[in-house]
């Protein structure tokens, strides 16, 4: 019987009421009992630190299989950990698509190779993510995926995105939509405004986003479904949500820290690290996003780590592809920059990093209760660091965050009691 105590920590776990120094002693991969002044053989003093329910970003691209050169699932999970989480949720962009059960197994299994984190596997809404024929869901909810979502390709066909709501009301977690009017954004490359036209870039209007969310949420109300919305990126698609949720409907809603924390301003040095979808907006976009987080219709922070090799971003920006390696700059940079400047409480930020993402996803974590298992992380907000990307534990060192410094990281993590320092 294998026992580890940690002792001294302020143990904060906002869904269970838990705000106080104690005592977490952990048998066998589970939490036995959480109290004051426990004993146990193994013990690590904890003091000064604060011990969190485990994180859980549920927005990640590990890229495996098909684009093993970009990331795979042991480099991915092993970022995924050093940044302090431990449960990610992976989207079905991998070649093959994961529109099948074959796939998500492969996928689940790999990670078992791995065994850094905790993996949850998002399933293609439509066969090969082209939008025209809904892929065999139930199959892949069998075969163990979370949820589904046809990730960075919105479903353009009323009538499919109305189908697939409808059949994924028998599952307990929502669809997961990438709001972005194709027709409108064709070809874009920034958001359109004063930036873009100074740049000579094309734009891509906040109408494609928001036009895909206000169908959406009369779709899901049509049909009494569910929808979570990734990336929120508009003024406009925040007051959409938060207007649906006052309604009643079962919405839900994350942010990215590149999209808290950059405007389309940085796009100015062309530097290809900040090309995004959706891509950077404006400083308005920013205050409503944050606002939303203060007032409850933003319910979780997500990284959307997509890694690119250097040759794929070392290139004119129009040819270069979407995406930030981000999982390994989220909690540092939000600690920092969203907690430490009063944007949101710490236990407002636990709430949006591993309570909230773990109920929309219907997985057991966000807790810190005797019998659960043991994932826990383990934060320092006195530790001062820089961000380098050549200490990325992903292949991917695509990030616009380079050189940037930060107060408060991870330092510990706890993954089915296994203790790993995070240095």
């Amino acid at each position: 019987m294998k026992k580890l105590l940690i002792k001294n920590a302020r143990v904060l776990s906002p869904a269970d009421g838990i705000d106080e120094k104690l005592d977490v002693l952990i048998c066998d991969g589970r939490i036995e009992k959480i109290d004051k002044k426990l004993s146990a053989e193994e013990s690590i003093d904890m003091s000064g630190k604060i011990v969190c329910p485990g994180f859980v970003d549920m927005h990640v691209h590990l890229r495996e299989p098909g684009y093993e050169e970009k990331e795979t699932i042991y480099t991915g999970t092993k970022a995924a950990m050093y940044g302090g989480f431990t449960a990610v949720a992976c989207m079905a962009n991998t070649s093959p698509v994961a529109d099948n059960r074959a796939t998500v197994e492969f996928i689940i299994n790999q990670n078992e190779k791995a065994g850094f984190v905790r993996l949850f596997p998002i399933g293609s809404v439509t066969k090969g993510q082209k939008g025209e024929e809904l892929a065999e869901i139930a199959d892949i909810y069998a075969a163990g995926a979370a949820a589904i979502s046809d990730d960075g390709k919105c479903i353009m066909s009323a009538e499919i995105m109305r189908r697939a709501l409808e059949y994924n009301r028998m599952f307990p977690s929502p669809l997961i939509v990438h709001a972005e009017d194709l027709v409108l954004s064709r070809s874009g490359q920034i958001n359109e405004g004063l930036v873009s036209t100074l740049l000579g870039l094309k734009g891509m209007p906040r109408e494609a986003e928001d036009v895909i969310i206000a169908r959406d949420l009369e779709l899901m109300k049509y049909v009494s479904s569910r929808i979570h919305f990734a990336h929120l990126s508009t003024r406009r698609g925040v007051e959409l949500v938060r207007e649906a949720r006052k309604q009643g409907l079962p919405v839900s809603a994350e942010v990215t820290p590149h999209h808290l924390l950059l405007t389309d301003t940085a796009v100015k040095t062309f530097d290809t690290n900040t090309k995004v979808n959706p891509p950077l907006r404006t400083l308005e976009d920013i205050e409503a996003l944050c606002e939303g987080l203060r007032d409850g219709t933003v319910e979780v922070i997500a990284s959307d780590h997509a890694p690119h090799t250097f040759e794929d971003k070392d290139c004119e920006y129009i040819f270069a592809p979407f995406g930030i390696s981000g999982i390994e700059t989220l909690v540092p940079l939000m600690l920092d920059r969203i907690v430490a400047k009063g944007v949101i409480s710490l236990p407002e930020f636990i709430n949006k990093i591993s309570v909230n993402p773990a109920r929309i996803l219907n997985i057991p974590f966000g807790h810190i209760q005797p019998g659960q298992e043991a994932n826990l992380t383990v934060l320092d907000l006195e530790v001062s660091g820089t961000i380098r990307v050549d200490r990325f534990h992903s292949k991917g060192h695509n990030s616009p965050f380079d050189g940037w410094n930060y107060k408060g990281r991870a330092v510990y993590s706890v993954i089915a009691g296994k203790l790993n320092k995070l240095d």
